[in-house]
């Protein structure tokens, strides 16, 4: 995020490493939008990768296949350790799935794949997220997207279709069903890049 000319930077406008996991799926997208929200993000393929960043995108794409690059390189471990350290950690689509309590259970939700339909039904809607984006709706768009058919304790949803929760939160992680890195709009990126320049405050204080 650039500052206005002539002004100094501010807390909200400094750099801040963001890592995408880039096993498998819509990873590019995430860094594009990652650079127009707070600097260039970088691939996470190692789990030694994560103790650069102060976050982690975990992105849509097929969840097997991810689910599967994360035990081939060893990486479920370093993942929970920095989701356990309170860094934040954003799903979304597959991630969401990833999340939850069939594969890394980072966060205490029962998803379902393909909720909405396959690839033919895939769709796209205003929603109010107002806990990440504000008051005004984000355009979501949803592609083979799961939703959430039970939440635990400790687990806030943030918006709902149809009656079905799409985007949840438990501390630091949170999980949504829409693909925001497919979106001219950057709020999602940039409130999470937010999450990660406090956490990272935080740690370093």
């Amino acid at each position: 995020m650039q500052s206005e000319a002539g002004s100094s930077s501010g807390p909200d406008d400094l750099p801040v490493r963001i890592g995408v996991l880039a096993v498998q799926g819509g990873f590019q997208a995430h860094l594009e939008h990652l650079g127009s929200a707070c600097g260039p993000g970088i691939e996470i393929r190692r789990p030694e990768e994560l103790s650069s960043v102060a976050g982690l995108i975990i992105p849509g794409g097929e969840s097997t296949t991810i689910s599967k690059g994360i035990e081939r390189d060893d990486l479920a471990g370093a993942i929970e350790e920095a989701a356990g350290s309170g860094m934040p950690v954003l799903g979304t689509c597959a991630g969401m799935i990833l999340l939850g309590n069939s594969h890394l259970g980072l966060i205490d939700i029962e998803t379902r794949r393909n909720a909405f339909g396959r690839q033919l039904a895939s769709f796209e809607a205003d929603i109010e997220i107002p806990a990440l984006v504000g008051e005004d709706p984000i355009r979501a768009v949803f592609i083979r997207a799961p939703w959430v058919e039970q939440t635990g304790k400790g687990v806030e949803v943030l918006a709902e279709v149809e009656g079905h929760p799409v985007a949840v939160s438990s501390k630091n992680v949170t999980a949504l069903s829409f693909h925001p890195e497919l979106s001219g709009d950057d709020r999602i990126h940039s409130w999470f890049a937010a999450q990660c320049r406090e956490w990272a405050a935080s740690v370093d204080g």
